[in-house]
């Protein structure tokens, strides 16, 4: 047999439309009969700073028109055109560079193929990550990074580092990137299955995607670019190339294999997985057909013993950008600056949502939502309470001391968020919901104790939530996942911190909001609308 070497990911071409941010920083010099690359790292600096900033506020067209192209599609519900309206308001807002499309601004994520002619004569990683640092500190993001001291004790790292930058060689004298700021929630949606040979057929892989396709829920802010990866020569191959087909980073892959092993897209399978996401129902976060935006199937070559099955999504905040650097200058990919653009001249057509004032007792609140079905849709007025991850353990440690539990948890309705940074002159920074579903172990005793009786936060939930209310008469209400700049400037009139102010983003606040749109998800039934599907 012949040695052939395949390239494992041979992407056929790029039609990508860049921006040039400079011609600086680069030159081009002899060495020999070859030419080098020579990039000043102040380069690698403003380019990994221009595309955090970008992606941050900013994104692409074609996503932007899958939106727009919801509010056209006559077989939409009314749920999805709801949700797509109010992503294409948010991206009208978060472009004007203040608030950012999404209050969890990420990981700051760097994958980048340098070719072996290019030198720059530093610790490349380093630079990008000043880049980085730059925009997170000069920008009204939030820093996400919890950096371990011990085993158990952390920290926030306060500037967002550490990145993860992941530098690959190639040939030639260009330098490419593909940058992402990946939040909690799509990440914490990116699913490894270790498979067998046994599902390589057309009635298991069915069954299998309509079971797996559940595990994403919407916790992650759907309408989602979802990536089905099967194979790999490694479980770590596999899920890599998941997180880079989300991006649509692999979209000119071949469309078919061959006997050296190359990657390719199936799509035959892309349009069945996408029926099967349409199907579920699940929609744009609260029923409907768009779950899923679009589907991207990758086939990998595997071990004979192994097939891993990797599944993951790019959300709403669809948070992805190129960048290069070749001897003509630095660049990256153009973004939509105007958003404005897909939005229509009027609204959808929606029923009058039901208004909950939320400064009247507990008790009356309760009684008020009790009157009405899940999903239908709110307009709350008044106070909330902000508690996430770790206000939420600090309150637990309280009550297993036998200290009594906060009344701001029993008098107010509890929001699981974290806000991005306050921009100057407004009451909030972008502020929308973090996943629920991280707070539920929390919930059945916090409810017996009298708090979190009425929980608003986004993605569906596990049984013991829909038990702990049933036991107790709480209410867990769904907001929008993903229109966070909007909410900060149209529905957020206040913001104070109340408690563990050390905690930064992760301490309690307490806010005042105006018609803050809401679903009931769970109610004081027992009934679930995620379980109903």
């Amino acid at each position: 047999m012949d040695f052939i070497y395949q390239d494992p990911y041979p992407i056929l071409k790029d039609d990508t439309q860049y921006r040039k941010i400079t011609s600086n920083y680069v030159k081009v010099e002899k060495l020999g009969n070859r030419e080098i690359l020579t990039v000043d790292p102040k380069g690698l600096e403003l380019l990994s700073q221009e595309a955090l900033k970008d992606v941050s506020f900013m994104l692409r067209t074609a996503h932007l028109a899958k939106l727009k192209a919801i509010l056209d599609d006559p077989e939409a519900t009314d749920n999805d055109r709801f949700v797509a309206y109010n992503l294409l308001q948010n991206a009208a807002v978060a472009v004007e560079g203040e608030l950012p499309s999404c209050q969890d601004t990420g990981t700051a994520i760097i994958m980048a193929k340098k070719g072996e002619n290019v030198y720059t004569g530093v610790d490349d990683a380093e630079w990008l990550s000043r880049g980085i640092f730059n925009t997170y500190q000069e920008r009204n993001l939030r820093y996400s990074q919890i950096v371990p001291i011990s085993m158990f004790e952390e920290k926030n790292s306060g500037s967002n580092l550490p990145a993860q930058i992941d530098i690959y060689a190639k040939k030639g004298a260009s330098y490419e990137f593909l940058f992402l700021a990946k939040g909690g929630g799509s990440a914490n949606k990116t699913y490894l299955y270790q498979q067998t040979k046994s599902l390589l057929n057309e009635k298991s892989m069915d069954a299998f995607v309509r079971a797996k396709i559940m595990d994403l829920g919407t916790s992650a802010c759907p309408p989602y670019h979802l990536a089905l990866v099967i194979g790999g020569t490694s479980a770590e191959a596999n899920l890599a190339a998941v997180k880079k087909a989300s991006a649509g980073y692999f979209d000119h892959l071949p469309t078919s294999g061959n006997m050296s092993g190359q990657a390719f897209r199936d799509l035959e399978w892309e349009k069945r997985v996408q029926l099967i996401c349409q199907q579920s129902a699940i929609g744009a976060q609260f029923g409907g057909k768009y779950f899923t935006h679009d589907v991207r199937v990758i086939r990998l070559p595997r071990h004979a013993a192994s097939c891993p099955v990797g599944l993951g999504v790019s959300c709403s905040a669809d948070r992805n950008i190129k960048g290069k650097i070749t001897k003509d200058g630095i660049f990256v990919e153009q973004l939509e600056v105007n958003p404005k653009q897909f939005l229509p001249e009027t609204a959808p057509h929606l029923e009058p949502a039901v208004e909950i004032d939320l400064n009247q007792p507990m008790a009356d609140i309760l009684k008020k939502l009790s009157q009405y079905p899940i999903k239908t849709r709110l307009k709350l007025n008044g106070t909330l309470i902000v508690a996430r991850d770790i206000a939420h353990a600090k309150i637990k440690e309280l009550l297993n001391e036998g200290k009594p539990m906060p009344e701001y948890f029993k008098n107010h309705p509890i929001y699981y968020a974290g806000p991005a940074k306050t921009p100057e002159g407004m009451a909030s920074g972008s502020f929308g919901p973090t996943t629920a579903g991280r707070m539920d172990v929390y919930v059945d005793e916090f409810q017996k104790n009298g708090g979190s009786m009425v929980m608003l936060a986004k993605g569906n939930r596990t049984k013991s939530v829909m038990n702990a209310c049933k036991a107790y008469g709480g209410f867990y209400l769904g907001s929008i996942g993903g229109p966070a700049a909007i909410l900060a400037k149209e529905n957020i009139l206040s913001v104070e911190v109340v408690d563990f102010e050390e905690l930064g983003m992760e301490a309690v606040r307490k806010i005042t909001i105006k018609d803050f749109p809401a679903f009931i998800i769970t109610d004081d039934k027992g009934n679930d609308f995620f379980e109903n599907l």
